[in-house]
């Protein structure tokens, strides 16, 4: 499906490419480096993200020993750490990573006193499938430097099952359980809650090639702590989702949107709310303005989904 890429689309790239260039030697990351970076994401609300345990109760975590076999500095998201994982062998087939947003615990290795982390798993299930990996995107805390700053390829960290029921897409979105299957869908993120999102584009849940149209809104406080954004190209040309950065800050130079993803949609509006279906991840604030603006839109309820 070809795609028509906006002029502004355009400028937000390049600006993007050319601040990549810039921070391009903080890419590899050199784990002894103890240098800690002060700029955070500063969006307003308590944090509902891919990386702290809000996820809801499930079954009791059964731990495996998994190998690092690559771990960076996010080039864009300057507090963020790209880290993958071999995957371990599943205890069950109910245990296998099926859906977009699932998760796992992740704990420093045989440290029973660890407190575990919650990391939603940021590659397709198809690919983590082929590649036997899990792929997470990081942001670097004093609770979590075990497997951040402290950790390098070839190490070992404690993994759990995979655990949640990820955004449920199919059982929402298709068939006719509320209308019409979903024509139009709407993707939110903030911060690291790009990474499940990043799952979802990337596993093809979507079906965009049926005629749906997907439009995501990616708000972060600087240009410098947009993850993934040397991925917007292809999920715009390659999987067909129109992406739109938002930045929060005053305080930089940015040809784009700017203010926060829930202003950015109040002033584009909802096209055909009965037909629209709403994925988002990220901050709480965020997640309820949205959910308040589309379904007084007249969005279905059910069809605003959380992995949480």
């Amino acid at each position: 499906m070809a795609i028509k890429i906006s002029a502004r689309f355009r400028r937000v790239l390049l600006f993007l490419l050319s601040t990549l260039s810039i921070f391009s030697g903080v890419i590899s990351f050199q784990p002894n480096n103890a240098r800690a970076f002060s700029v955070a994401s500063r969006l307003r609300g308590p944090t509902i993200s891919s990386s702290i345990s809000l996820f809801g109760w499930g079954p009791e975590p059964i731990w495996s020993a998994a190998e690092v076999t690559s771990v960076s500095l996010s080039p864009f998201h300057r507090d963020c750490v790209h880290l993958t994982l071999q995957a371990p062998p599943s205890p069950t087939t109910e245990d296998i990573f099926r859906i977009p947003g699932q998760y796992v615990q992740v704990r420093a290795a045989g440290d029973e006193e660890c407190k575990p982390s919650f990391f939603a798993i940021a590659n397709s299930p198809k690919s983590s499938e082929e590649e036997g990996s899990y792929e997470f995107l990081i942001k670097k805390t004093d609770s979590n430097n075990y497997c951040t700053t402290e950790i390098k390829e070839g190490d070992k960290l404690d993994v759990s099952q995979v655990l949640g029921k990820g955004f449920p897409i199919t059982e929402n979105f298709d068939g006719f359980k509320y209308d019409f299957p979903t024509q139009n869908i709407y993707l939110f993120a903030a911060g690291t809650g790009i990474a499940p999102i990043r799952s979802v584009i990337e596993s093809g849940v979507l079906k965009l090639e049926t005629g749906r149209s997907a439009r995501l809104y990616y708000g972060c406080r600087s240009p410098q702590e947009m993850a993934y954004a040397e991925r917007f190209g292809d999920w715009e040309q390659k999987y067909g989702v129109e992406v739109v950065p938002v930045v929060s800050s005053d305080d930089v130079e940015w040809p784009g949107r700017t203010g926060y993803v829930q202003n950015a949609l109040e002033e584009d509006g909802v096209a055909v709310p009965r037909n629209t279906g709403v994925i988002m991840c990220g901050m709480k604030g965020m997640a309820e303005s949205v959910e308040d603006i589309v379904t007084k839109a007249g969005v279905f309820e059910g069809r605003v989904l959380t992995n949480f």
